[in-house]
């Protein structure tokens, strides 16, 4: 039994959005050929996501000067929680699937900053003296993203997403890119329908 978990970087719902019906479609035929799987999904649009502000670079500092997590500020103790807790679910996870479009050539703030809890030293990655190394080996990585034009993967949004996961160690990336239907409005449902084909075929054995 594997355990899935599923970023959702979006705010609208499937009807409006290319990323999302092409991720129900994945959801569908991945449960449909995984039964036994356990698929988390974190709509980051909807959830507390602590963002590395004051609070957090601050609690930070104190505890590693020794400082106990019960006497930081009220504030300190659930930015650094809610950061904590979603560090170990990306750690808890074998498979992620990530969802977004592609927002003036990168992605959303919010999973910029869901990545932020991802990139973490000492649980996810650590210095050598040869350079950072990845501490997340073995897990699967799938990215869904939609965009207007077309970039073949090469945009910033695309490349950061996988060069992200591959600086913590997950090197078994696949992605679906739904790409060119603002250029060619007329090919929007071939366009979207060739992602879902992609998407369900990838299912199969992710």
């Amino acid at each position: 039994m594997a355990k899935v978990l599923v970023v959702k970087a979006h705010p609208l719902t499937n009807e409006d959005s290319q990323t999302l019906t092409v991720l129900d479609a994945f959801i569908s035929a991945y449960q449909s050929e995984h039964p036994e799987d356990i698929v988390d999904i974190v709509d980051l649009f909807q959830v507390s996501l602590p963002e590395i502000d004051q609070d957090l670079l601050m609690a930070w500092k104190e505890l590693s000067q020794g400082k106990e997590f019960t006497d930081l500020g009220s504030d300190q103790q659930e930015k650094v929680r809610l950061f904590n807790d979603f560090t170990e679910q990306f750690l808890a996870s074998d498979k992620i699937v990530i969802a977004n479009a592609l927002w003036n050539l990168n992605i959303p703030t919010r999973l910029k900053a869901w990545f932020d809890t991802v990139n973490v030293a000492g649980k996810t990655f650590k210095y050598t003296a040869e350079g950072p190394v990845g501490l997340t080996e073995g897990k699967k990585a799938l990215h869904i993203q939609s965009s207007g034009g077309v970039y073949d993967g090469k945009d910033f949004s695309a490349m950061y997403v996988k060069e992200m996961l591959k600086f913590v160690g997950v090197t078994d990336f696949s992605a679906v890119y739904i790409e060119g239907a603002d250029y060619d409005p007329n090919q929007r449902t071939a366009i979207v329908d060739a992602a879902k084909e992609k998407a369900v075929e990838i299912a199969k054995n992710f």
